[in-house]
């Protein structure tokens, strides 16, 4: 189910009415609801949990529970809004495989002090570059740096590509009901954190290719407010720059952006993200 063109909320499934048993308690709808994980768990009686969170004794371990359901289901509201995929719901820092290769040590290196770093870096509106070989690793490290900032951090976060985003702002201009422009832009730059991905590697439209504008009003938006960006790329530092252009590269570099090149060839045909 989604509530808005980027940012998702977790499915709902079987969704039927119930009764929780307890007298005074209302028919609630109870659904499935999606874990991050890839697990489904039950919904349970609103007013149960009314009660439990306000008209028991906090030290109760009916209240505890209570708090930690609600705290876990947060986390997972904010995991699966960050839109990464199954396939990249595992990635951590911790099992990015580097082996005895100090290039990977050295983009690891990086990426975990700025995801450890976070909350400096929000401040300074500092963001972060990954580029390099295609399979190497970096939409791995980018998912985990974004995962570990949602988990530690409660912040918000989101990854896409950035043929997504070129994709939404067309067909925004063949609908008359769905999210303007402005909308997907405001979208884009209202989470803590976002990642645009692929980078460069996007079907070329006839006529004016605008993802290149696109890209560059999303970072200035995110740079106005003083938010951090990550971008992935399989392009060059000089290819990407005439890409993006000169401002937009600009705002990246700026306050100390950092880079963290992946100079190794891809790892696929043995398995590897």
């Amino acid at each position: 189910m989604t509530v808005s063109k980027f940012i998702m909320t977790p499915e709902l499934a079987e969704t039927r009415e119930k009764l929780c048993g307890i007298p005074g308690h209302l028919a609630f709808k109870q659904s499935l609801v999606e874990q991050f994980d890839g697990s489904w768990t039950l919904s349970t009686c609103p007013a149960c949990r009314w009660q439990a969170l306000y008209n028991t004794p906090k030290e109760s371990e009916e209240h505890l529970q209570a708090v930690t359901q609600v705290a876990a289901e947060r986390l997972n509201s904010y995991l699966i809004a960050t839109g990464i995929t199954p396939r990249f719901r595992k990635c951590s820092l911790d099992n990015y495989v580097t082996g005895d290769d100090k290039a990977k040590q050295r983009a690891l290196s990086i990426c975990r002090k700025y995801a450890e770093g976070f909350e400096d870096h929000l401040t300074a509106g500092r963001a972060l570059m990954l580029m390099g070989e295609i399979g190497a690793g970096k939409t791995h490290l980018s998912s985990a740096i974004l995962q570990h900032v949602v988990r530690t951090g409660g912040y918000t976060g989101l990854i896409v590509t950035a043929e997504s985003i070129t994709q939404a702002v067309t067909d925004s201009f063949r609908s008359n009901s769905g999210p303007s422009k402005t909308d997907l832009i405001n979208e884009l730059a209202s989470v803590d954190i976002l990642v645009v991905d692929e980078v460069g590697v996007h079907s070329v439209r006839p006529g004016k290719d605008f993802t290149p504008s696109l890209l560059h009003e999303v970072i200035d938006r995110r740079y106005q407010l003083i938010k951090p960006t990550i971008l992935v790329s399989n392009q060059k530092p000089e290819d990407l720059h005439n890409f993006i252009g000169p401002r937009a590269a600009d705002r990246l570099r700026e306050n100390g952006g950092l880079l963290a090149p992946f100079t190794w060839k891809s790892a696929r045909s043995e398995g590897s993200a």
